[in-house]
C-alpha cells in the first residue's frame, strides 16, 4: 500500500500537504485536495493502525440503517466466508454520522482505514454511491444498479417473479390483487411494483390506486397492513407482500383477526432466505438468494481493491429471483 511520501510524489506537493488534505485541515485550496485524493485513490492509499497497513472493508448505509433486517442478515452471512478468505475486516459504518464537516467522502474512509467499501443505498440516497465513484474510491453498490460508467453493482432482479407471482394469482380467479411496499423507496420495490403494474395491465385487471398499500417494512408494518385490508369495504382477495419482514407479520396478524391464509386472502410474500417455510401455511413467495448476493458483492469488491484501479474492472452482476408457489395462496372464496 503507498505511503504519504508517494502520494506527494504523484500529487506534486509536500508531504506535510498530504497529511493536511488527508486530515481535512481547511487551509488547502480545492484544486490540491483533488489531486491529493486523486492520488491516494489511484495509489489505494490507507491510513496505518498499530505500525501495520490496515485489512478493513466496510459495509457503508448511505441511508437509513437497516441491520435488523433479513436482507441484511443474509448479506452479512454471504460476505462471512470472503472476509476469512481475503483476511478482511468488516466495519459497519453510517454515511451521515461518520463524515465530519467539509470531509470528503474519501478522506473520511482514508481516515477510518478503510480499503473498500460494499454500499446501501436508498432512491433518496444514491447520490452518495454517484459520488464515491467520482472519487474513485474502491465500492461495489449491492442491490441496486445504475447507469453511471464508475459505480460497480451486484443485484438481484425481482422484476420478472414479481411478475410471475401476479399473473399466478390471476390464474387463481383473482381480479382484485393488492400489493404492499415499504415507505422507503429503493430500486427492488420499484422492479416489484413494476411486475406488479405490467401483469395487472397485460392481464385487463383495473389499475386502482387503492390497491398500492405502503407500511414501513417490518412486522408490526404487517399487522398493520392486514388490519387496514380488514376495515376496507371492497378489500382485495389477495395480496403481494414486497418484504420479508412484513410477510412475517402479516401472516401473525391474520391469524389473531380470524383471517384464513388463503382461504379469506391469498398472500404472496417475498423471501431472502428461507422464511417461506417457518410461517403457517407455508408462504408463496418471490425468493433472492441474498446470502449469493453478499459473497459476490465481497468478491467483486475484493478485484477491485487487488486490480490497482477502479477504471479496469468493470462490475455490473444480475443474479436471478425466482417465484415458489406453496400453500397460502388458493382461488377466492368470495366473488372478486
Amino acid at each position: 500500500m503507498s505511503s504519504v511520501r508517494i502520494i506527494a510524489r504523484e500529487a506534486g506537493v509536500s508531504i506535510a500537504t498530504v497529511s493536511r488534505v488527508l486530515n481535512n485541515h481547511p487551509r488547502v485550496s480545492q484544486g490540491v485536495r483533488d489531486k491529493v485524493l486523486a492520488a491516494a485513490n489511484e495509489k489505494r492509499y490507507v491510513s496505518q493502525v498499530s505500525k501495520r497497513s490496515t485489512a478493513n472493508i466496510a459495509l457503508l448505509y448511505t441511508g437509513e440503517l437497516s441491520l435488523g433486517s433479513p436482507f441484511d442478515a443474509q448479506l452479512m452471512f454471504g460476505m462471512s466466508s470472503g472476509l476469512e478468505e481475503y483476511d478482511y475486516d468488516l466495519m459497519v459504518l453510517d454515511a451521515k454520522r461518520s463524515m465530519q464537516p467539509g470531509e470528503t467522502h474519501s478522506q473520511m474512509l482514508m481516515r477510518k482505514g478503510v480499503r473498500g467499501l460494499v454500499l446501501r443505498t436508498t432512491l433518496a440516497t444514491r447520490s452518495v454511491c454517484l459520488a464515491i465513484a467520482d472519487e474513485g474510491f474502491p465500492a461495489v453498490v449491492i442491490g441496486d444498479r445504475f447507469e453511471h460508467e464508475g459505480v460497480r453493482f451486484v443485484y438481484s432482479d425481482s422484476r420478472e417473479p414479481s411478475r410471475e407471482a401476479i399473473e399466478h394469482l390471476v390464474a387463481l380467479g383473482h381480479t382484485r390483487i393488492g400489493i404492499c411496499l415499504n415507505t422507503v423507496d429503493d430500486s427492488d420495490h420499484a422492479d416489484r411494483l413494476r411486475g406488479y403494474r405490467q401483469a395487472v395491465e397485460e392481464s385487463g385487471l383495473t389499475w386502482d390506486r387503492k390497491l398500492i398499500i405502503r407500511t414501513p417494512a417490518n412486522r408490526p408494518g404487517g399487522a398493520q397492513l392486514i388490519r387496514r385490508i380488514a376495515a376496507m369495504t371492497d378489500r382485495p382477495t389477495a395480496l403481494f407482500i414486497t418484504d420479508p419482514e412484513t410477510s412475517a407479520g402479516a401472516f401473525k396478524e391474520a391469524r389473531a383477526a380470524g383471517l384464513d391464509i388463503p382461504g379469506d386472502l391469498s398472500i404472496v410474500g417475498f423471501d431472502d432466505g428461507d422464511a417461506r417455510f417457518d410461517v403457517f401455511p407455508e408462504m408463496s413467495a418471490v425468493c433472492q438468494d441474498t446470502a449469493a448476493l453478499g459473497r459476490e458483492a465481497l468478491a467483486a469488491l475484493h478485484e477491485v481493491i487487488e486490480s490497482g484501479s477502479v477504471t479496469t474492472v468493470p462490475v455490473r452482476k444480475s443474479l436471478r429471483a425466482w417465484f415458489e408457489v406453496h400453500r397460502s395462496t388458493a382461488p377466492p372464496l368470495l366473488p372478486s
